[in-house]
């Protein structure tokens, strides 16, 4: 017995000596997120996708840090800060004074360390979707898509990337899937008329954005299920929005018919009013400043942004960019709206017509740099690099994509295929995806 005791005694003291942090952990080693950073400095725990996406994988040890260990003691595994699709609207930014707070270079989710670095173009006239690598800047590969690729969109959760195929107004449009740690397509999944999509702020739904309809159709956002419809028949062109700052409502752009926009009730999926410009025009993007005070609209006619106050629904300004203005990204920190203007009135023109890009700063709205795309282009939607060294915007009618240096404006330019359109960069920093080509909160 007193052997017995003693080999015990032993056996309890190797363990301590050997796992101080386990020792004094012990009652919460399971979901202690203080252990779990200290493993992850001391480096034990390997990153890697295996096929749950789970991307932590046990420590695996040398055989000769092995034979001084007697019995295994499970190591915590810290599960990927990714929500399902069901899961309850992201806790608010600690930063009330930028809505991109959570956007940032620093903010990239761990879950997303291993998705390739990659722009995926859809290239809307070939019905195909062109891959870049985002280092290198070569193209990886094209392959097929469905009729009339326009955007391709982050998915809420932040595991799927989706071509929206909007097939020009006819009955064969469809959704793509796209695995963002493999860039290979799925299986098409029929929609009508996805022009555009966005998704409700706790991820419940997809709203598909069908500009043909003049309607929103809410969609279970995996399998593409319809769950019920808006029809917004004064809203003519129904194409690009933003949310508020605390999501409440969205506002959408009304393209055609002299230009309009639409407020939306998210809660309660209703329409909440139309509010008509100063002048006629036809608008493109829309997206909220930093401080969630004012909504910025693309008008392509006007060459230039109309402001807006979201709450009181009322036009307060505008101010001219350039010829055709039509996209925003926001910049890395947040400070800055990087404007396309695609250089024409049109909606299919000649290459290389006097493209642009005007950078705002958001604090003062003030235009401070303007940067023309050499030789002439036609710049459109897109998004900025993790880094946000590299804002990626293609050349709708020039059929190449454009990376762009966001200190000095210059120019790298790939060519793709015909019409490229909604481009993404992944991956992006931020809780959750709203949609578009990656709006990111």
């Amino acid at each position: 017995m007193t052997k017995f005791l003693a080999t015990a005694l032993l056996l309890l003291t190797t363990i301590l000596v050997t796992y101080p942090a386990i020792a004094t952990d012990t009652k919460k080693h399971h979901t202690s997120k203080k252990f779990v950073m200290k493993l992850l400095h001391k480096k034990h725990v390997i990153v890697k996708k295996p096929k749950d996406r789970n991307i932590f994988a046990k420590p695996k040890r040398k055989m000769h840090q092995m034979k001084h260990i007697l019995p295994s003691i499970p190591l915590p595994v810290h599960e990927p800060s990714i929500l399902p699709a069901s899961a309850e609207t992201p806790k608010s930014s600690t930063d009330t004074t930028n809505v991109y707070a959570e956007t940032g270079s620093n903010k990239l989710d761990f879950a997303l360390v291993n998705a390739l670095p990659r722009v995926y173009v859809p290239n809307h006239a070939s019905d195909s979707v062109t891959v870049i690598n985002a280092t290198t800047k070569q193209v990886v590969e094209t392959y097929k898509a469905g009729r009339g690729p326009q955007h391709i969109i982050p998915s809420w959760d932040k595991k799927t990337l989706w071509v929206a195929n909007n097939a020009d107004h006819s009955t064969k449009g469809s959704m793509t899937p796209i695995d963002p740690w493999t860039g290979k397509a799925g299986q098409q999944i029929t929609v009508d008329d996805p022009y555009n999509m966005y998704f409700m702020p706790d991820g419940s739904s997809a709203v598909i954005v069908d500009e043909a309809y003049r309607q929103l159709d809410f969609r279970d956002p995996q399998t593409m299920a319809l769950q019920t419809k808006l029809p917004l028949p004064e809203c003519d062109g129904v194409n690009h929005a933003d949310f508020a700052a605390d999501n409440s409502y969205a506002i959408f752009t009304c393209e055609f018919g002299g230009g309009a926009l639409a407020k939306v009730d998210l809660k309660n999926k209703k329409l909440l009013g139309i509010l008509h410009f100063s002048k006629k025009g036809m608008p493109q993007d829309i997206r909220l400043s930093a401080d969630g005070k004012t909504f910025y609209v693309a008008d392509m006619m006007n060459d230039g942004v109309f402001t807006i106050d979201g709450d009181k629904f009322v036009e307060t300004g505008f101010f001219e960019t350039g010829k055709g203005t039509h996209g925003f990204t926001v910049s890395r920190d947040g400070k800055k709206l990087y404007i396309s203007n695609r250089g024409s009135h049109n909606m299919v023109s000649g290459p290389k017509g006097p493209g642009s890009i005007s950078v705002m700063d958001f604090a003062t709205g003030k235009i401070e740099a303007t940067w023309p795309i050499p030789g002439g282009g036609s710049p459109d939607m897109g998004n900025v690099s993790v880094d946000g060294k590299t804002l990626w915007l293609s050349g709708r009618f020039d059929h190449e994509v454009y990376a762009i240096n966001t200190t000095d404006g210059s120019v790298v330019k790939i060519p793709v295929q015909l019409e490229p359109h909604g481009l993404t960069v992944w991956p992006q920093p931020g809780r959750y995806s709203q949609g578009h080509t990656g709006n990111m909160r």
